[in-house]
């Protein structure tokens, strides 16, 4: 699916009560969409709060946002810089990841979800604790049961939910990443053989806090469960292993980040120097762990013998600057300048829009992580003999001919022995290129510099 066409740079304006002073049209839709306008309060509740801390603090603070609208999220990295005015806001990248389409007669809103399931209504607070149960409006399948949950009590002591066929458990998942949910089926705690079906949706507040969740229960026709630990064990295979560790994983490690960089931040008063550098380094360590996690679920993937890619037309100078944006800020802090392709510059190949890109982020990262400071990384496309390339050129120490296979190892470093990467970076991104029909070779020489080139086949 090609990404909409949207600048390198999307910036705004606040006024120093959160009001949208300004705004390039993307992010001016958004607002709108959400019931504002300009002259208005910034409707977006993660933009406004990255505003206020901004505001707060005296200093730029960059995070990434998620914004839900209802053609789907748009995946934002933020930079936010306080003025004598108020707040700039500057979006490095903005990317749309469209949801899946449903049929028109059942397409909804993703808040109303919970309406297309029979069944009475329920409503937890975000200790998973009941606060209303009401029958619904479907006639007798709505009826609430005899012995209906106490406000008060806890929802795992009315429902024992139950994994599906891939051992995935749909209302975890979404209460995970504060989602809605459907066709979670769960037994009643009083009564084992009858089966429910869940579904159900987040409550936020004006402030855009989770406060709880609203849903729907279904009952179903009466099934036999085997008791949870009687059940024979299954067999961990390689996939789902990933899927789990990815899962377990990927919560624990966001919250650690986002405390850390909280407690680093000295949101909640000062602190001695060398404490907010220890919660500097945990944030630091943090990320890396996350880079890991990502590294293997890739792994993963793409050593399966069915992994495949998507064969479309993408325009490799586009996914260089893209590529460049989202590392702007990276770079900045070792005073390096990314060269991206002119804005009138494209070079059609056929790929994968986002393993293209994930190549070219984890080449572009390398390169200015083991670039000099104050020193340049280039970023050059050309098209020759039905092959498209986009070449990635830094000024650091190169890499031997010697070592030009073995570096795309796995868990191959060449020694390094700093913590910025995991050896897996080049692997994938070679195996992910070679899926794609195109390759990636190194040339430059040492001691000036190395070049990463990535070819792919011209799109006709």
């Amino acid at each position: 699916m090609n990404m909409p066409a949207h600048p390198v740079v999307i910036r705004a304006a606040l006024s120093a009560d959160g009001h949208l002073l300004s705004a390039d049209p993307p992010l001016l839709t958004l607002q709108r969409e959400a019931g504002s306008d300009l002259g208005a309060p910034l409707a977006v509740p993660q933009l406004a709060a990255i505003g206020r801390l901004a505001l707060r603090l005296g200093v730029t603070v960059s995070r990434p946002v998620v914004a839900a609208t209802m053609r789907g999220d748009i995946d934002m990295w933020v930079r936010a810089r306080a003025d004598d005015d108020g707040v700039i806001l500057s979006i490095i990248d903005w990317q749309e990841r469209q949801v899946a389409v449903v049929p028109p007669d059942a397409a909804r809103r993703e808040s109303d979800l919970a309406a297309l399931a029979e069944g009475w209504i329920w409503q937890v607070d975000t200790q998973m604790r009941f606060e209303m149960v009401a029958e619904g409006s479907g006639g007798a399948q709505d009826a609430l049961p005899a012995a209906p949950p106490a406000p008060g009590s806890r929802f795992s002591a009315y429902f024992e939910l139950r994994p599906d066929a891939e051992g995935d458990m749909a209302m975890l998942r979404a209460l995970a990443q504060r989602r809605a949910f459907r066709d979670q089926v769960a037994a009643m705690v009083a009564e084992p053989t009858q089966s429910v079906r869940l579904s159900g949706f987040p409550l936020f507040d004006v402030a855009g806090q989770l406060t709880g969740y609203r849903g729907a229960a279904c009952a179903t026709e009466r099934l036999v469960f085997a008791p949870l630990d009687s059940a024979p064990a299954a067999a961990l295979y390689p996939a789902e292993f990933g899927k789990r560790l990815d899962r377990s994983l990927r919560q624990p490690l966001g919250r650690i980040i986002a405390n850390a960089d909280t407690i680093g931040a000295q949101l909640e008063g000062p602190l001695r120097e060398d404490y907010a550098g220890y919660a500097r380094d945990i944030a630091v360590a943090g990320r890396h762990l996350m880079a890991l996690v990502d590294d293997l679920a890739d792994l993963q993937a793409i050593d399966r013998p069915d992994f495949a890619v998507i064969a479309e037309e993408v325009d490799l100078a586009d996914l260089g600057r893209r590529a460049a944006g989202l590392l702007a800020v990276k770079a900045l802090d070792r005073n390096i300048r990314v060269i991206a392709p002119d804005g009138d510059a494209a070079v059609l190949a056929t790929g994968e829009f986002r393993r293209v890109l994930q190549i070219l982020v984890n080449l572009i990262g390398n390169a200015v992580r083991y670039s000099p400071d104050g020193t340049e990384v280039r970023i050059v496309t050309e098209r020759d003999h039905g092959e498209a390339r986009i070449m990635v050129i830094d000024q650091g120490p190169g890499v031997a001919v010697a070592d030009r296979e073995r570096i795309f190892e796995k868990f191959e470093r060449l020694g390094r022995d700093d913590s910025g990467g995991s050896g897996l970076g080049l692997y994938i991104s070679r195996r992910l290129a070679r899926a794609m029909e195109g390759d990636i070779r190194i040339g430059g020489t040492p001691g000036e510099g190395a070049r990463f080139i990535l070819t792919l086949p011209a799109a006709i």
